[in-house]
């Protein structure tokens, strides 16, 4: 895996994130430092506002893979924009139709299967999870079905819908391609910091 403290060119933020698709991404921009806001055993955001918790994309990480499509797991109140088009918590994005190059940073917790069920079924999609390649998600939707996979360097720092970067997460996340377009999304930019693996879906062994 990359070491994620190599220096690589800076990509610079402005309004309009996909504007920057052509950039580098220095992995330490990725990453923040720790926080001792704790809740659940890690550090991440909240939105105390709204009185529940959401962590948003780094903006960098859609610079360097967009532009997209569909985000259908996007939040209420945005700083940036991640696609062309949003579903919210309003919209139910996991039963809306889907069209196009997909992003997809789904809720964190029992109900990331089925986020991973559905991008893979759309067949076109990236998406953004922990990489916890024991958990049953991982393993009945990531590796059957996944066309490739970047593990990022390091641990990313998420965003609070007010556009404020906030505490490194708990665990490493990685990038899951499904799809061709989506695997040339992750093997051809060269921005964000990982290791990269071509997926073999039917290439298990049987013990």
């Amino acid at each position: 895996m990359s070491d994620p403290n190599k220096t690589l060119p800076l990509l610079e933020l402005d309004a309009k994130p996909e504007r920057n698709a052509t950039a580098t991404i220095r992995s330490k921009d990725l990453l923040a430092v720790p926080s001792n806001n704790k809740i659940g055993g890690f550090t991440h955001d909240r939105d105390l506002e709204n009185g529940k918790e959401e962590w948003l994309t780094p903006p960098e990480i859609v610079a360097a893979l967009g532009p997209f499509d569909l985000d259908p797991c996007a939040p209420i109140k945005r700083p940036w924009p991640t696609a062309a088009k949003h579903y919210t918590t309003e919209d139910n994005g996991l039963i809306k139709p889907w069209s196009g190059l997909v992003f997809c940073n789904p809720p964190y917790g029992p109900k990331t299967g089925d986020w991973l069920a559905r991008c893979a079924e759309h067949g076109n999609c990236i998406a953004l999870v922990f990489a916890r390649t024991e958990t049953r998600a991982f393993q009945e939707h990531v590796w059957p079905k996944a066309t490739s996979l970047l593990f990022i360097s390091g641990r990313l720092s998420f965003y609070h819908v007010t556009g404020k970067r906030g505490g490194t997460a708990g665990a490493p996340s990685v990038l899951i391609a499904y799809g061709a377009l989506a695997n040339t999304r992750l093997v051809g930019n060269g921005k964000i910091a990982g290791h990269y693996i071509a997926n073999k879906p039917n290439g298990f062994i049987g013990l």
